[in-house]
């Protein structure tokens, strides 16, 4: 019978072995990232819980091999936890998931960052050989989502006149992976340099004289002089 509700508030837990049972040796899956960034992700409900995705590209994949994990269930206060273990696709599948789900613009089916798993520890070279179908469908993915990004930079670096702290690092990644290096919003050099609207205090680009939010002309700018002249 268990003894886990008759515990009392306060009640000091001796604590008590965890014992794994042994691991299926064919209970493994491999991740494929071509995601230009490094992943780390850690679930402290279960053993193993910490991961590390390496960065890759379409034309180098990286790989990484992801084991069965178990997390424990208290039925017995005298006796050893109990082991409820977890396959292997269910960790890897897991992995991918919780990392995308939440991120701007992705909708894990036609946009998302580019990763997948297979059953089994598979090579790099099976997988650039075998599964060349499936890493193309994973890069048009990934490029369906850079597009994405790029749009939405683009509209709120117009919205907020230039302000850098609207752009999202993934949006400068996207704008760098497409090739778009022309992008006003894409170097940080310019964009740090934002100043305060002497008459409104919200920040505004220094490139322009008018402050987008109170329309207010800065006589200061070496070119308020000519907006001056063209609205006479």
């Amino acid at each position: 019978m268990s003894n886990v509700g008759s515990r009392q508030v306060g009640e000091f837990i001796i604590p008590r072995p965890m014992i794994r049972t042994l691991r299926n040796p064919m209970d493994i899956a491999t991740i494929v990232s071509i995601y230009p960034k490094e992943i780390n992700e850690v679930k402290e409900t279960i053993q193993p819980g910490r991961f590390k995705i390496p960065a890759g590209s379409y034309s180098n994949p990286s790989i990484v091999a992801i084991p069965p994990s178990s997390w424990w269930k208290d039925n017995d206060i005298e006796q050893p936890l109990l082991e409820i273990p977890v396959s292997a696709v269910q960790i890897a599948q897991s992995l991918i998931v919780d990392y995308c789900n939440g991120m701007l613009a992705c909708d894990m089916a036609g946009s998302m960052p580019g990763l997948f798993f297979v059953p089994g520890d598979i090579s790099k070279e099976k997988i650039m050989t075998d599964y060349k179908i499936k890493l193309a469908e994973t890069k048009s993915k990934q490029d369906n989502w850079y597009k994405i990004l790029v749009r939405l930079a683009n509209s709120l670096w117009a919205r907020s006149n230039g302000n850098p702290l609207v752009i999202w690092d993934e949006m400068r990644m996207a704008a760098s992976e497409l090739g778009l290096e022309n992008v006003p919003w894409l170097k940080m050099e310019v964009q740090m340099e934002m100043i305060r609207c002497f008459a409104c205090g919200t920040l505004k680009n220094p490139d322009f004289p008018i402050c987008a939010t109170c329309r207010n002309v800065d006589m200061s700018h070496p070119r308020a002089k000519d907006i001056k002249l063209a609205a006479g």
